[in-house]
């Protein structure tokens, strides 16, 4: 392993959960010297990646902060999305959640939200977090206009998670139902991701090209539950706007 995935692989080990590692903590999940860690620790400090705290032990450190500062101004999309994710939530329920979400290697992960007058309980959509990449809403919007060679891709790596979550027998089982949410322009779910929350999504274009996603996100009560659907036109309207603004601006956006 070279110096720069070692770094990596340091910096990915807080994925885990831990808020602080020792080097003896990194140097044992890696199987590297302590030595050789510890020079690659240092280095992450310099750079404001990591940072000691006490226990002689390193937490993910500011300079994760200053580059999501720097990133945020950047986001063209984001930027894009944050007037219009506002105004959805005006014309349709101020106490729900907008939500834009890209894929991110095998996650669907939220890059922006605008919440309304309260947040769900148990409800955590905020920017970073990460959703299962085949449930739920955003995830399915974005997946249905992936290329099929693709689609597959996520179909066979996940086969066994697939077939228990959607009760799919097959990958054309599989593949008929995301043909099925390109064809509709949306996806509508109930309690896939979280129980009691239901979702409305539409996909978000560049060029003719699925970027992203935008979701509403409800948490109805049993009387309002089957009146989501009213909001179908209002969602998909929103994505169509992004994806107009996205296109004749021709931005840097994540392919």
């Amino acid at each position: 392993m070279t110096r720069q995935p070692r770094l990596l692989a340091i910096l990915q080990l807080f994925e885990q959960g831990q808020p602080a590692l020792t080097v003896e903590d990194m140097a044992a999940a890696l199987g590297m010297p302590t030595s050789t860690t510890y020079r690659h620790v240092r280095s992450l400090v310099q750079g404001g990646l990591l940072d000691p705290v006490t226990g002689a032990a390193y937490a993910l450190g500011p300079g994760f902060i200053r580059y999501d500062r720097i990133l945020r101004q950047n986001d063209e999309l984001v930027r894009i999305a944050d007037p219009v994710m506002h105004d959805l939530l005006a014309r349709t329920r101020r106490s729900a959640t907008v939500v834009l979400s890209r894929r991110f290697k095998d996650c669907v992960m939220c890059v922006h939200d605008v919440a309304g007058e309260r947040r769900h309980p148990g409800t955590s959509y905020e920017r970073g977090v990460a959703m299962p990449l085949f449930l739920g809403a955003t995830s399915k919007v974005i997946l249905a206009n992936l290329p099929d060679r693709t689609l597959k891709g996520v179909y066979l790596a996940n086969e066994k998670a697939i077939k228990n979550a959607l009760h799919v027998n097959d990958w054309k089982d599989f593949k008929v139902q995301f043909r099925d949410i390109r064809r509709a322009g949306y996806a509508l779910t109930d309690s896939e991701v979280a129980a009691g929350r239901v979702g409305l999504a539409a996909p978000i274009s560049r060029a003719g090209q699925v970027v992203a996603g935008l979701s509403l996100v409800i948490v109805p009560t049993k009387a309002e539950r089957n009146k989501v659907a009213q909001f179908i036109p209002q969602v998909m309207s929103a994505a169509e706007k992004i994806s107009r603004a996205l296109t004749s601006r021709a931005p840097l956006i994540s392919r």
